[in-house]
């Protein structure tokens, strides 16, 4: 298994958001994560990734253990939530920014994948001009930089039209040919069926089936 989690458990509060999770991801698979909201996909994914401390229990990445061995992923892209950006200054300088200080990307290669996503002609457009789905796809540029192994998705459909869901639909899928391993959130059944090898299916912080 290229992810497992090891009975892992998460409170704030008095409220248990992630209750006894073991479960694991094969490397170069897209995984779906559903649920209503509340039900700990996006704990989940924060864990995996390293932002959220479990309280008990373990979660392991290509053989690091998360928190331990490593603070984050080895290579990791992701969105998770609302993307932040710097909305005075271009789409483009943004990413530059955090290249800047996460990858050796230079200016053309992000360009390049700015186009890949949809936002050739947003590349000079400061970032308060963009419409939601414009800011969603500056997000998925966002978490392809570097070219990771590991790809956290959380919601990356919401706010794009029914172009730019079919696009993002066919690049998730392309890094899946790359030998990519995906993590997908989505309220819509749909997008689950279509791209996911497995669909873990999540309530009150636990996993109720996996197909």
């Amino acid at each position: 298994m290229y992810i497992i989690v090891r009975d892992v458990n998460k409170t704030y509060g008095k409220h248990q958001v992630l209750n006894s999770i073991s479960v694991g991801f094969l490397k170069g698979k897209i995984h779906g994560v559903v649920g209503r909201n509340g039900s700990g996909k996006t704990q989940l994914f924060k864990v995996i990734c390293g932002y959220v401390i479990p309280d008990s229990g373990s979660v392991k990445v290509a053989g690091k253990i998360i928190g331990k061995d490593r603070d984050y992923p080895d290579s990791m892209g992701l969105l998770i939530e609302n993307p932040g950006f710097l909305t005075n200054y271009t789409g483009l300088f943004n990413l530059q920014m955090l290249a800047a200080m996460n990858t050796k990307l230079k200016k053309d290669d992000l360009v390049n994948l700015m186009k890949e996503v949809g936002l050739a002609d947003a590349i000079n457009k400061k970032v308060r001009k963009y419409s939601l789905g414009m800011k969603q796809r500056l997000g998925i540029a966002q978490a392809l930089m570097g070219n990771p192994e590991l790809i956290i998705l959380d919601e990356p459909f919401n706010g794009l039209d029914k172009t730019g869901v079919e696009d993002v639909r066919k690049m998730i899928l392309s890094l899946k040919e790359k030998g990519k391993t995906i993590m997908l959130a989505s309220h819509n059944p749909y997008d689950i069926e279509v791209l996911c090898d497995t669909i873990h299916e999540m309530d009150a912080g636990r996993i109720m089936e996996i197909k």
